[in-house]
């Protein structure tokens, strides 16, 4: 039997009808209803800290944590992620940045981590094997892999892993078919795929995320291109836009995470860019900033229907113009990252975050904890899982 203990109920529409005011205690077996509603219809006036509400978007339960924060939803967590010194368990979907690029220091070993739900800067998570510049990330919800990227003098083939709820340094996990940099991933909570990157190719290739061991050919992407940028349902993997030889490109591929076989067109961004950034939930993908063809940085955020087909659709503003940047995201929220406006010079540090379901410019979450550029990035909240 379950219990819930009220405090009060106040009635606010002056038609007479009793306040009850003190303990109150309901038993039941079965069940309350909540108020609901969808992301849109988000109260945001006179709310109190605490109030409760069910979000028929998301389908999850979530409350108000006050104006600063807004909405969070109440997180399910994994038995098996443990506890701990350094877990975050119970504290909701962790974002990782793997290396990068921090002019005039050049590139970085390594690893940040933030919360999504939770509004702040990053916080040091441990370090990589060697200083990667452009690297790929995939990740189930305990495990970050960075994929491959530049290790000075040469690319590199190199898979290597963290345990999300922990923090510490990155440890072997195997090696991609092919050593390269600038490439798309996503990933399921089983799998994760590397899509394209430079040397310019439509190579794509697998791996087990909680096997370690080398990666395994996929299929092919419907071009070669560089810097395609991922993001994925539970089922559905994507590759967007990037930079085919001497061009930029529009271009969303997909393909059926857990099958194996060459990418299917699934329909064009609105602008032609390569250097973007990406991120999920289950239901939409969001492709957002990178370079134009007249290399001109863009602060545009483009959204897609994972589970159709068709042409992207506008969906709001970064806070500024910005190329090479990072991002990762949870059920509700896409975060932005770092980047740079006019070339690796030129860093930022600021975060932006939306809200996912919704559509609007981004706004302010933090900063990371240096300026950077060019690092690989997941979650343990993506869309894929």
């Amino acid at each position: 039997m379950s219990k819930i203990n009220v405090r009060s109920f106040s009635n606010e529409n002056d038609d007479g009808a009793p306040d009850i005011v003190g303990i109150t205690t309901f038993s039941a077996t079965s069940y309350f209803v909540p108020t609901k509603g969808n992301t849109a219809q988000r109260p945001s006036d006179h709310v109190e800290v605490g109030s409760l509400r069910y979000n028929t978007d998301t389908k999850n339960l979530e409350y108000y944590r006050g104006n600063t924060i807004g909405w969070s939803q109440f997180e399910l967590i994994d038995p098996d992620l443990g506890g701990g010194t350094g877990s975050n368990t119970g504290l909701g979907a962790r974002a990782i940045f793997f290396g990068g690029y921090n002019a005039p220091s050049g590139r970085q070993n390594y690893i940040n981590f933030l919360t999504i739900s939770t509004l702040g800067d990053t916080q040091d998570f441990g370090d990589l094997n060697d200083h990667t510049g452009r690297p790929a990330a995939t990740s189930s919800r305990t495990r970050a892999i960075c994929c491959g990227g530049f290790q000075s003098p040469a690319l590199v083939n190199i898979l290597q892993f963290v345990t999300i709820p922990s923090i510490g340094n990155a440890v072997d996990f195997g090696d991609l078919t092919l050593a390269r940099n600038q490439s798309g991933a996503f990933s399921s909570q089983i799998r994760g795929i590397v899509a394209g990157g430079n040397p310019e190719t439509d190579t794509m290739d697998y791996h087990t995320i909680a096997t370690t061991g080398n990666a395994v050919d996929f299929g092919n992407m419907t071009e070669a291109r560089q810097s395609p940028r991922g993001a994925a349902s539970s089922t559905r993997g994507l590759s967007m836009g990037g930079e085919i030889p001497s061009a930029r490109s529009n271009v969303i591929d997909f393909v059926t995470i857990m099958s194996t076989g060459n990418a299917t067109n699934f329909g064009d961004l609105n602008i032609k860019t390569r250097l973007a950034a990406s991120c999920s939930n289950s239901t939409r993908a969001l492709y957002a900033g990178g370079e134009t063809q007249d290399s001109n940085a863009l602060d545009t955020i483009e959204y897609i229907t994972i589970a159709s087909t068709g042409a992207a659709t506008d969906f709001g503003n970064l806070s500024s113009i910005k190329m090479e940047h990072a991002a990762a995201s949870d059920p509700t929220r896409g975060v932005f990252a770092g980047g740079n406006t006019t070339g690796p010079s030129v860093n930022l540090n600021v975060i932006d975050y939306v809200e996912i379901l919704t559509t609007g410019n981004a706004l302010d979450f933090g900063d990371l904890h240096v300026t950077n550029t060019r690092s690989g990035s997941t979650s343990s909240g993506h869309g894929g899982l």
